[in-house]
């Protein structure tokens, strides 16, 4: 097994002197690596700002719900996951403070989620993270490398979705 050496430590990329090595597990693996990375930013000042109960996957909801409500059925298309996953983690987080359901005025069946008072300074400390995370990966590929990666892996996935899916999909 060949080791690349990293730029920064959180680009180590092992491969395996294999012909067939499958780029979708490649890049699968580089996000992977990365996402983790990002987490792990994300969350180890979590004691500190008072947000030490959330757990990760509690990011999906964070990040699909904005200050003026959302129907949970858009939640959980924006965060790409179930209904019941979705409504299961809405209410963790409301039981945690951090989000709460009020009736919808435009359809009193349906309930809009919003952010609680802590939630949504949670939700800031989480868009200041991402920001600094941003800034950390364009001062260590460029600006330009950055962009054009964003465009490129934005490439590959409308690719492999018209491959999934079809040109008329």
């Amino acid at each position: 097994m060949a080791l690349v050496q990293p730029r920064w430590r959180f680009l180590e990329i092992r491969t395996f002197a294999i012909p067939s090595i499958d780029i979708a597990a490649d890049l699968r693996l580089v996000s992977e690596r990365l996402l983790r990375e990002f987490r792990t930013e994300l969350f180890s000042p979590a004691g500190e700002h008072g947000y030490a109960d959330l757990r990760e996957t509690h990011l999906h909801i964070f990040g699909n719900v904005g200050i003026d409500g959302i129907r949970l059925t858009d939640v959980a298309n924006g965060a790409q996951l179930s209904p019941a996953t979705t409504s299961e983690l809405v209410s963790e987080l409301e039981r945690l403070g951090y989000f709460e359901r009020r009736p919808d005025p435009a359809d009193r069946r349906a309930k809009l989620v919003f952010p609680t008072t802590h939630g949504a300074a949670t939700g800031r400390r989480h868009r200041q993270s991402c920001r600094r995370n941003r800034t950390t990966l364009k001062s260590v590929l460029t600006e330009q490398r950055f962009d054009d990666m964003c465009a490129t892996m934005q490439g590959l996935l409308t690719a492999l979705e018209l491959q999934a899916n079809g040109p008329d999909a």
